[in-house]
């Protein structure tokens, strides 16, 4: 600008007038100006926005122009997803029906897959948790003593800490069936009693039957019992006596001779074999060979079963394990009772082992007939007995 100046003063002509001049002079500064002008306005549309990149200073080369252009970094906290095996958390509580916490429920976590399951018990405020628990569908079931068992399913998502609803037990309510058993002793001695107030037209003993065919074994106490209650009954006692009279009338056992001492000697005989009969066939040998000395009634079946069955009964019994038997207990009491009588009956009479088996056989018939006394008759006479009952099949 100052050389346009300098120009224009040195071709000014000296010669021109004062206003000539100055209109010259204002030509000049036009000209000279415009180009500046130009100049001046096309920078101001190059400058850079105030929000946009600065721009590089002059003398940096391209590639120091790059590196200082910020890299924008994309979104990725948006963009990432969860992981879908990531494990999670779950916890709950247990209370009871007013709302009291349930303190060492147990508490067990089961999946649909092959995971095993996990086991807990609540806390003092009731309170459980599972940590590390794969995502997906599980069930969790909480029981307790006196409560109903509860169960609840939920799915858990990956990374998810899962809260439970509170879990409320309900008082259990199902009937328990309690069954009691009693001891085998105990049940026969009831029966036992019953049977000893077994009586014929309600005074002759009828001790030694059962109409009960599952009746509970006999003790060997009990065996002992029932001997030493038949022989000491003052029923039987009237029946020796009238044994020992027609004995008498008949002479047996002559050696006994007549009157009042040979009625007490055949009186104290007849009594003896009662007792010595009873109580080794019914106590002493049955305890031995866990045996049943009773008679079992049927009372069932046809007559002819029914005959059978009685006269069976003479040499076969119920052993103590509830299976039938030959009746040794009988058969040898009856050997042992003949052959201790030959210690007391009149030496005349006494005829060894011949009279030792023959009371033996006597003694099978003499069971035989009250058998069958027993099933078709007796049962009639006896007023306060039970009646029979068949075993549940």
């Amino acid at each position: 600008m100052h050389t346009c100046e300098k120009a224009s003063r040195a071709n000014l002509p000296t010669s021109l007038p004062g206003r000539a001049r100055l209109v010259w002079l204002g030509l000049s500064l036009l000209v000279c100006g415009a180009p500046a002008l130009a100049q001046a306005q096309q920078a101001l549309v190059v400058s850079p926005a105030p929000n946009s990149p600065a721009a590089p200073e002059p003398g940096t080369s391209s590639t120091e122009q790059l590196q200082q252009q910020p890299v924008q970094q994309p979104d990725q906290q948006s963009n990432q997803q969860p992981d879908p095996q990531l494990p999670g958390n779950i916890s709950g509580t247990v209370v009871d029906p007013s709302g009291a916490a349930v303190t060492g429920a147990h508490v067990v976590l089961t999946r649909g897959d092959k995971t095993p399951k996990q086991e807990v018990l609540s806390g003092d405020d009731g309170q459980f948790s599972f940590a590390s628990v794969p995502p997906g569908p599980f069930q969790i079931t909480a029981d307790s003593e006196l409560f109903t068992t509860q169960k609840l399913s939920a799915i858990l998502h990956p990374g998810e800490i899962l809260v439970l609803p509170q879990i409320v037990f309900a008082l259990a309510t199902e009937v328990t069936q309690v069954n009691v058993v009693v001891p085998r002793i105990e049940v026969a001695e009831e029966e036992l009693k019953v049977e000893e107030k077994q009586r014929v037209f309600g005074v002759i003993p009828n001790f030694y039957v059962s109409y009960i065919p599952d009746a509970a074994p006999l003790a060997s106490k009990q065996k002992f019992q029932l001997a030493w209650r038949s022989t000491i009954d003052p029923v039987n006692f009237v029946i020796t006596g009238a044994i020992a009279g027609v004995q008498q009338a008949d002479g047996t056992f002559s050696g006994y001779g007549q009157g009042a001492q040979g009625y007490a000697k055949r009186y104290g005989a007849s009594y003896a074999d009662f007792v010595t009969g009873t109580f080794i066939g019914s106590a002493i040998l049955p305890s031995l060979l866990k045996q049943d000395p009773r008679y079992f009634y049927k009372g069932t079946g046809s007559v002819r079963s029914r005959v059978l069955y009685a006269i069976a009964n003479s040499v076969i019994c119920k052993g103590d394990n509830g299976h039938w038997q030959p009746n040794y207990s009988s058969i040898l009491g009856s050997l042992a009772s003949g052959g201790i009588s030959n210690l007391y009956y009149p030496a005349q009479n006494r005829d060894g082992a011949g009279l030792t088996f023959e009371n033996a056989l006597i003694g099978i018939g003499e069971t035989a007939a009250t058998n069958l006394l027993q099933e078709f008759v007796i049962r009639k006479l006896t007023p306060n007995a039970p009646h029979p009952q068949t075993t549940a099949p």
